[in-house]
């Protein structure tokens, strides 16, 4: 089936021009998807406390006229989203306790964590970030210099992660520089990337950002997310085949969720179809309990037997790492 017309000339921009379009209205969205906002469980509310924001790239894979789709589910703000739930914070895994004075998050032996901008283009509703201060921790230019410096001053440090929000939404120029600046460090032994964008925005996976990649000394290493496997689309194929080739390592990390992927059958397609994209599908997270989420949590125990499905039915490499993440714990906390 041929693409609508206002789709082919959408998908010829550039990545920032798609983002720009992204749909940032919930009945815009709808239109879209033949959806009628009345019937849905829609919150105006939860869009202002958390706004929606969804590429066509990722909205293009939504099936149309499905109030069900698992990826709709992702990314439409609801009513259950101001629900109280108990246990559920606005920051549910300790990274404020970890801050230093230099925006430098140090939870972990031998990892660093750079919030590098608290943007997305994407706004995902199990976001533990969601409620994240950004305007206080993420890496200006001016900060950036220190925290370079904190890095260099530290060598039990041997790899830096870039986050955010998504720091693939920094400029080529930016990247590069601050690749520079890590390459110098001679203690660095990788440089790990945590980027939704391969999959929501395949478009920013150009030439000039893998030249940008290319120029580390370090090993590149990009973890994406995706949930589900109809996030897959040609597009996104294409963009990651591009990093793979590149001697980019690719690894997945998704996140159990609640009428998302909490079956067997979606957890092993999901697995099957990152790795026969080149990507390891590495983890599978229990929910972070950030505040606005509680409608996605999938318990433990479900979880456990979940995961045994899955290891039953796929060969070893193919199962992700079940973990949670404690506030204050030395590393992920592996369930399974």
């Amino acid at each position: 089936m041929h693409e609508p017309q206002p789709e082919i000339q959408h998908f010829a921009k550039n990545w920032q021009q798609q983002l720009a379009e992204a749909f940032n209205n919930i009945k815009d969205l709808c239109r879209y998807l033949h959806l009628a906002p009345d019937d849905l469980p829609v919150s105006a509310v939860a869009a202002e406390n958390f706004p929606l924001r969804v590429p066509l790239s990722f909205a293009a894979c939504i099936e149309k006229g499905n109030p069900n789709d698992p990826l709709l589910r992702q990314i439409l703000p609801v009513n259950e989203e101001l629900n109280i739930y108990p246990g559920f914070s606005h920051d549910p895994v300790g990274d404020l306790a970890s801050a230093t004075q230099t925006g430098v998050l140090h939870k972990y032996h031998g990892r660093v964590l750079l919030i590098n901008t608290g943007s997305c283009a994407i706004n995902c509703r199990y976001c533990f970030r969601r409620n994240f201060p950004y305007a206080d921790l993420q890496l200006s230019k001016q900060k950036e210099d220190a925290a370079i410096q904190a890095i260099q001053d530290d060598a039990t440090i041997s790899e830096v992660i870039l986050s955010g929000g998504d720091p693939l939404l920094l400029s080529d120029a930016r990247l590069a520089r601050l690749i520079q600046q890590l390459n110098n460090i001679e203690h660095l032994q990788r440089i790990r990337i945590h980027s939704r964008l391969p999959i929501v925005l395949p478009a920013r996976i150009t030439d000039e950002l893998i030249n940008s990649l290319k120029l580390s000394a370090k090993q590149i290493i990009i973890i994406t997310h995706c949930n589900h496997a109809n996030e897959i689309s040609d597009r996104v194929v294409t963009a990651c085949n591009s990093l793979k080739n590149s001697g980019i390592t690719l690894f997945n990390q998704a996140v159990l969720l609640k009428g998302v992927n909490d079956n067997a059958k979606a957890l092993c397609n999901l697995s099957e179809q990152l790795f026969s994209h080149g990507i390891i599908p590495y983890y599978l997270h229990l929910l972070d309990k950030a505040t606005g989420t509680g409608h996605f949590k999938v318990s433990e125990q479900d979880a456990l037997v979940l995961i045994q499905q899955v290891q039953a039915a796929l060969p070893g490499y193919l199962v992700p790492k079940l973990v949670k993440e404690q506030a204050g714990a030395a590393s992920k906390q592996a369930i399974f």
